[in-house]
């Protein structure tokens, strides 16, 4: 009897080792985050994360193909500081220090309903630019507490979608308008027909479309060059033009509908520029068509310019 008590008690202290090891400084779960190609930012592209930027951290052990329910770290956030470091809100601690732990990040930090079924709701506006470029690190390489600092590298769930515009000769410098030089037409607005919501599957980084067509603003670069952040999604076909302030006899104002014989792709971490040409009465793609890059190469679809989108 004594030596069943001698043996629980020695299995007590141990575990009050262990749990006492996993609070100290080297129990705390350390973050080191990155992105895979180049992240939106209305100032110019960026290739990493800057001061003030956001995650929310999920940790987990067992099944590293699905996150329980039961997690070691439940949706803490992070928050980048000055000096290079993620800070948590609340402390982080592995679970012990040698079971394999897993995880999962999304920046910047939201709350997240399902790992799975994640609603998500498009804002395609300037300002929302940073919040709707929506970020998702996995790793599930099966870390222990030694392999601090957790590494996370970031890819886009958005696509981009950028639009090009060139114009035929009906839109004319000057008076009459037999003058041969071709000038811009003035443009007020550009949108894309296509679903603004979605469900998120984190463990797969997969987006999937859902809700009603709606008619996503798309932010001006320049007056013949508009962008937007976008949902990947299939059946996308429909960009409207609206052309406004444009004197009547040199071609007028009005609202051009391009409707594509076949599905523009719109995919996840993908940029899909539409080159497009505005003629009276008709509007068709341009030579250079549909063309599809990394995320990487956006600062060339758009002649090499620092992308900052006006606030209309």
């Amino acid at each position: 009897m004594k030596k069943i008590a001698f043996i629980s008690l020695a299995l007590l202290c141990a575990a009050a080792c262990n749990k006492a090891a996993v609070t100290t400084e080297s129990g705390a779960i350390r973050v080191k985050a990155g992105i895979s190609e180049t992240k939106v930012a209305y100032d110019g592209y960026k290739a990493r994360f800057e001061a003030g930027d956001t995650l929310s951290l999920f940790a987990w052990i067992g099944d590293k193909t699905a996150i329980p329910d039961d997690l070691v770290v439940k949706n803490v956030t992070n928050k980048l500081g000055t000096d290079g470091l993620w800070t948590p809100k609340d402390q982080m601690l592995w679970y012990d220090m040698f079971t394999p732990h897993y995880f999962m990040a999304v920046s910047p930090a939201r709350q997240v309903e399902s790992f799975t079924e994640d609603p998500y709701t498009l804002d395609s506006s300037a300002e929302k630019y940073q919040d709707s470029d929506l970020l998702i690190a996995v790793n599930d390489a099966g870390l222990k507490a030694n392999d601090n600092p957790v590494q996370l590298t970031f890819d886009h769930a958005m696509a981009t979608l950028n639009v090009n515009l060139k114009f035929h000769n009906q839109w004319t410098e000057g008076n009459p308008p037999s003058q041969t030089e071709i000038t811009e037409a003035l443009i007020e607005s550009v949108e894309a027909t296509a679903k603004d919501h979605a469900t998120i599957d984190y463990i797969h980084k997969a987006v999937t479309a859902s809700g009603e067509w709606a008619q996503v603003a798309m932010n001006k670069v320049k007056n013949a060059s508009w962008t937007t952040l976008i949902i990947p999604q299939n059946g996308f076909r429909i960009i409207s033009i609206t052309l406004n302030g444009n004197d009547q006899w040199l071609g007028g104002n009005g609202t051009y509908v391009f409707r594509s014989e076949e599905d523009i792709k719109l995919e996840s971490g993908k940029v899909t520029t539409v080159n497009l040409v505005i003629g009276r009465d008709q509007i068709a793609l341009d030579k250079d068509g549909i063309v599809i890059t990394d995320w990487a190469s956006q600062g060339d679809a758009l002649d090499g310019e620092v992308f900052k989108p006006e606030l209309i």
